[in-house]
């Protein structure tokens, strides 16, 4: 079992950025699938961005070009840079490993990310 510990989320005015942190601890077998989702009240759950443990990194449509993830094996820490935030990037953001063919995994919990107008 990995927990996960999410943290940097806040409030800022369209146009801002902020960086999120996931910090994992506990081995993560095989391949695996780190994941951010965000999820906003009346919505369903989104995947924003998605690192594979082959390296290759997606991102949603709608983030690409002003979310970055990126990754520190050091520290066991994933990264997500959101820049030029907008409103609708607002949401509670999780951080989950999961098996990429089975999506079954482990989340951390969330942290709120509010982008004013």
């Amino acid at each position: 079992q990995v927990r996960l510990v999410v943290s940097g989320g806040g409030s800022v005015q369209a146009g801002g950025s902020l960086r999120l942190s996931c910090v994992a601890s506990g081995y993560i077998y095989g391949s695996y699938c780190m994941v951010w989702f965000r999820q906003a009240p009346g919505k369903e759950r989104e995947g924003v961005a998605r690192f594979v443990s082959d390296g290759s990194i997606t991102y949603a449509d709608s983030v690409k070009g002003r979310f970055t993830n990126s990754q520190d094996n050091r520290k066991n820490a994933l990264y997500l840079q959101m820049n030029r935030l907008r409103p609708e990037d607002t949401g509670m953001y999780y951080c989950a490993a999961l098996d990429c063919a089975s999506g079954q995994g482990d989340w951390g919990q969330g942290t709120q990310v509010t982008v004013s107008s």
